[in-house]
């Protein structure tokens, strides 16, 4: 764990300042801030809750950096990280500094009186998310903290394999509808969960039936 935060420090180090670069926008335009500020939305875009400007400008920050440093040490600490693929390694650390910037672009446009299609963003954000993620997940290597770390995969190397390599192309066409979806918006929030669920659900089904297939046939 030591050898790999100390090879990582750099990167480490960036992505906790991204993080936190969030909280450095809202001191510097602090006076154009309202007293009360919008961190809410609900599933039809619309704002549905509010805070206060100094919890709204440093409460998010500091949650999103715990979420970070919790990321980054969980995968240290996995001995079966050791081995695994540098460029997933090097993506892992910028998942949340990415997620804190976004949030920051949809509450200060918002907080200032600008319109924030945030279902729109959410669509665009995690489309992009798929699309990077579906490129590297057919490239990871069998771990407790990164991918489909359900029992069928984590006790057989095999079905590890062939689960991920259906997880990345399906994750990156998600991220294209995911997208396309977000530009065209025919119907955000269902189409939003169809694809999410899609995503995540069928690998971790046709893992399961690699599991049973392989207990069938002994």
């Amino acid at each position: 764990m030591k050898t790999q935060l100390k090879n990582r420090k750099g990167i480490i180090i960036v992505t906790t300042l991204v993080t936190l670069l969030p909280a450095l926008i809202g001191v510097i335009l602090w006076d154009k801030l309202p007293a009360q500020m919008p961190v809410h939305w609900n599933a039809a875009g619309e704002i549905d809750n509010y805070m206060s400007k100094g919890m709204a400008i440093f409460l998010f920050p500091l949650i999103m950096l715990a979420a970070h440093l919790i990321c980054v040490f969980v995968t240290a600490a996995d001995p079966e990280n050791e081995d695994q693929s540098k460029k997933v390694m090097q993506l892992i650390p910028w998942i949340i500094p990415v997620v804190s910037m976004v949030l920051a672009a949809m509450m200060y446009p918002a907080a200032l009186g600008h319109s924030v299609n945030v279902l729109q963003i959410a669509c665009l954000l995690v489309g992009l998310m798929f699309l990077v993620i579906g490129n590297y997940l057919p490239k990871t290597r069998p771990n407790y903290s990164i991918g489909f770390r359900i029992p069928w995969t984590l006790h057989d190397e095999e079905n590890w394999k062939k689960t991920h390599r259906l997880a990345g192309p399906l994750a990156i066409v998600g991220g294209f509808l995911m997208i396309l979806e977000g530009f065209f918006q025919w119907h955000l929030a269902p189409v939003f969960l169809i694809i999410l669920a899609a995503v995540t659900l069928v690998p971790t089904i046709y893992s399961y039936l690699l599991y049973r297939k392989k207990n069938a046939n002994g």
